[in-house]
């Protein structure tokens, strides 16, 4: 089995903590939303993963570290790691096709700004699995059709009138990848673009026409790290389900000077709480120092200092400096508020 990842958008909706940081680098409960995604993908699908290709874009951007980062992650599942470059955002079908030269036998494609919490048995007898959940409000998602076997017949993009309450979640199951391929080269080769770009659905679109059989996956949790307010609802949902999983949260090596620590929370190493709280819903990551302060429902990043501070509803980047009285706050890397 193998996973592709294709993960070179640079994330603007959650800038400023993306301007220095790929999106997919941010830690939610104290690890990376990609790091955290591929693990749980890999737990739910319970086979060797022989191969991870991750798809990134600039390496200006994109640089060795964060290559890194992604090979200690493959290699930490057993995996190999393929790292592969988009140049131009040309749309999700062409994010796909960068990685072409892995593109082969059976892979799950699953794309990095989203995790999930699932516990199923995939259905490989079924030419694509396609992973949904129930939503609301279909009309704000792409959805699903399906036939009287519930099998998917049709992908639908924000759908005026209901379709199906099935929304897609951007995570794929192909028994062999190379049929996809082969439909995508077509799609690119032919230009057939929707929305300005080369879309995945146009080579799923082709697959259905041809007879594959494409059939739901049901997750039991989806949730969206696209901007500051709903990555830090997802830090608070990940830190309960991770408490509830028997986790521990709290790094051993920290440092508390009268400060309490309200579960569920992420503490990292060389933390240091002064006359503070934190949580409940917290994430502190490494080597930060909090004093004076009371902080729940928050995202911290690493190496950061915060003074008099109370806050809730707060993301906060690495290697920042806050020290005020402000509530609710979004601030990037490397900021001074003092």
């Amino acid at each position: 089995m193998k996973i592709i990842v294709p993960m070179a958008g640079r994330g603007s909706r959650l800038r400023p903590h993306t301007l220095t940081v790929p999106k997919p680098l941010i830690p939610v409960a104290g690890k990376p939303i990609v790091h955290r995604l591929v693990s749980d993908i890999a737990k739910v699908l319970g086979e060797p993963i022989e191969e991870i290709a991750f798809v990134l874009g600039d390496p200006a951007f994109f640089g060795d570290d964060v290559v890194k980062s992604l090979t200690i992650l493959a290699e930490s599942l057993g995996a190999k790691a393929s790292i592969y470059r988009q140049d131009e955002p040309l749309g999700t079908g062409h994010a796909i096709m960068c990685a072409k030269d892995s593109l082969s036998g059976p892979a799950v494609i699953a794309y990095a700004d989203t995790l999930i919490r699932a516990d199923f048995n995939l259905d490989k007898d079924a030419d694509s699995v396609i992973w949904v959940k129930q939503v609301d409000h279909p009309e704000a998602y792409g959805v699903v059709k399906l036939n009287d076997k519930n099998q998917i017949v049709e992908l639908v993009e924000k759908p005026k009138k209901f379709v199906s309450d099935k929304a897609v979640i951007g995570i794929y199951y192909f028994k062999d990848v190379a049929v996809l391929k082969n439909e995508l080269q077509y799609v690119l080769d032919n230009d057939i673009i929707n929305g300005g770009e080369y879309q995945i659905n146009d080579g799923i679109k082709r697959m259905m026409a041809d007879g594959k059989i494409f059939v739901t996956g049901q997750v039991d949790e989806w949730m969206d790290c696209g901007n500051k307010n709903v990555t830090v609802e997802t830090n608070t949902r990940m830190l309960g389900f991770l408490q509830d999983d028997g986790e521990d949260l709290v790094s051993k090596n920290i440092t508390l000077n009268n400060a309490t620590i309200i579960p569920p929370c992420y503490v990292g190493e060389n933390v240091v709480l002064t006359n503070t709280t934190i949580g409940p819903n917290v994430s502190v990551g490494e080597g930060c120092k909090i004093e004076n302060s009371e902080i729940k429902n928050s995202l911290i990043q690493t190496k950061t200092v915060i003074k008099n501070a109370n806050l809730d509803n707060a993301m906060i980047g690495n290697n920042a400096v806050y020290d005020g009285h402000f509530k609710t706050v979004s601030i990037g890397d490397y900021s001074i508020l003092e």
